[in-house]
């Protein structure tokens, strides 16, 4: 029996824009979203006044840091940080090819949310280009674990992610969300779900210069009392646990390439998911490469292709 996949790689059609602030630094940024040719990837361009244009590529080969967000490039030097939400959206609704120009050093964080950039993409609209979209096809489990917390890719016939999280508070206890992923579960499911952070961690984040541009309206904030604080409440039951899972698929979006596979994890975070993309992707008997092909009034089927000698997952 075939599985449901887009046989073709896809980009926007036209451009699309966004300005807000980055939730770390506090400073104003732009971005646009430009139509890329296909096997681009993603692409960032930093764009910033009276500075040579340099490019980053949304790739795991590229991660400088996890630590409170996943970051391109070096953090002492030209990089591109809290990248997870806008690759979440780009995997989540399905964008392969995009050049993303940045005047700063920090994706905006909006509503805290995918949201924003789920709308701009709609807006801009997707355009299917002849180039046939490559998958990694997982082939046998693959596991990391870290003190308590664990992640894994599992043979799944689709693209899953099953994400549970446990912190000591009454606002989050242990809870999880899992979903298969398509563009149709990711608007209804996924993208709305926000950051979330505690009031007592605040004075200690800004006293080493991050957090300078969070606030309640891009975050949801716990108090002391161990209640959400935001005066709206949250968006779904389970947000916190969404939340992450927004997170797992914008981490996993750099591995170049869409899964066939399921992943999952428990208290994990921006290094464990990292630590697992590189994990599958180091051992060649875990996956393959392939594309799919649809015959008239059937589901597509795999079949494994060469991987180009350069494929980010050529390690």
């Amino acid at each position: 029996m075939g599985i449901h996949l887009h046989e073709y790689q896809t980009t926007l059609k036209s451009r699309a824009t966004l300005s807000g602030f980055g939730v770390h630094s506090g400073k104003p940024v732009s971005m646009h979203f430009l139509p890329a040719d296909a096997d681009t990837g993603i692409v960032f361009q930093y764009a910033g006044e009276g500075a040579a244009r340099r490019e980053l590529r949304a790739l795991f080969s590229e991660v400088g840091s996890t630590d409170l967000c996943t970051m391109l490039g070096d953090p002492a030097g030209h990089h591109v940080a809290t990248v997870e939400h806008v690759m979440g959206a780009l995997l989540g609704i399905g964008v392969d090819n995009v050049v993303i120009e940045i005047d700063g050093s920090e994706v905006p964080i909006l509503d805290g949310s995918a949201a924003a950039f789920v709308e701009a993409f709609d807006q801009a609209g997707l355009e299917m280009l002849p180039v046939k979209r490559r998958y990694i096809h997982v082939l046998k489990p693959v596991r990391i674990e870290s003190g308590a917390s664990w992640a894994e890719f599992r043979p799944y016939v689709g693209t899953r992610f099953e994400v549970e999280i446990d912190f000591e508070t009454p606002a989050i206890g242990r809870q999880s969300f899992a979903a298969d992923i398509n563009a149709e579960t990711f608007r209804k499911e996924i993208a709305r779900a926000r950051t979330f952070g505690f009031m007592k961690d605040v004075e200690r984040l800004w006293a080493a210069g991050y957090a300078l541009g969070s606030s309640l309206e891009n975050s949801v904030v716990i108090g002391d009392d161990g209640r959400v604080i935001n005066m709206e409440g949250l968006r779904y039951p389970n947000e916190f646990a969404r939340h992450k899972l927004l997170d797992a698929m914008g981490d996993l979006a750099l591995a170049g390439a869409r899964f066939i596979g399921c992943f999952r994890s428990y208290r994990g975070g921006h290094r464990l998911n990292a630590a697992a993309l590189r994990r599958l992707l180091s051992d060649g008997s875990a996956f393959q490469i392939v594309e799919t092909r649809r015959e008239r009034g059937r589901s597509s089927e795999m079949i494994a292709v060469n991987a180009p000698a350069n494929a980010p997952w050529a390690l």
